[in-house]
């Protein structure tokens, strides 16, 4: 694993988010394309086959399967991903949530709805990460963005939904949050940050 530096931790902390080059090997990745063919095959219960207005291919979503798929499970445990997230956020132990598949079909136009990720979690705090990974080659304009520096605004956002883009209901739980709606960032003046990634890449 390339050895993250200094400068990489703060790029992390100012902006909230970073692109990181040649951080996994071939064979984590050969073994994530693995364990998204068994995902896509036996899907899980939140699983969702999405379309778009227009095009023929099919957006899957689908989460919280790496118990039940044993490649899934390996990458979190015995991957270099929880020591990257720890140099991170500059914490010694770090705990591991769920994993995420997401994939769009060729001749797919279904959009993610901007969101903030942490709305979905029942965490709270500032040393939350979250990692994609890209097992195919991503063109920039295909790539996953970010709006730079949103971690630090203080604020929490509803929780969208993928297939309508509405706001999801806040239970009992989160009470003591005060949700905003997602402002309207493609309208908004706001700074981007996004990346043309090759495979193996983490942000």
């Amino acid at each position: 694993m390339a050895a993250l530096t200094s400068s990489d931790i703060e790029s992390y902390k100012q902006n909230g988010c970073i692109c990181l080059r040649n951080v996994f090997s071939s064979d984590w990745i050969e073994k994530i394309k693995i364990g998204i063919q068994k995902n896509k095959e036996n899907p899980g219960v939140y699983s969702e086959n999405l379309r778009g207005s227009e095009g023929s291919g099919k957006y899957f979503n689908d989460y919280c399967n790496w118990r039940s798929i044993s490649e899934f499970e390996e990458f979190a445990l015995y991957s270099p991903a929880a020591e990257i997230v720890g140099e991170l956020l500059e914490t010694k132990k770090v705990g591991f949530y769920h994993e995420h598949v997401l994939t769009k079909d060729q001749d797919t136009y279904k959009v993610t709805p901007w969101h903030m990720d942490q709305s979905y979690y029942p965490i709270d705090g500032e040393k939350v990460c979250s990692i994609w990974l890209p097992v195919d080659k991503i063109p920039l304009i295909s790539s996953l963005q970010f709006v730079k520096g949103s971690h630090r605004w203080g604020k929490w956002f509803y929780p969208r939904k993928f297939a309508t883009s509405l706001n999801y209901n806040i239970s009992k739980a989160h009470a003591t949050k005060a949700f905003e709606d997602v402002p309207d960032i493609d309208g908004g003046d706001y700074e981007i940050m996004s990346w043309e990634v090759q495979v193996n890449l983490v942000f």
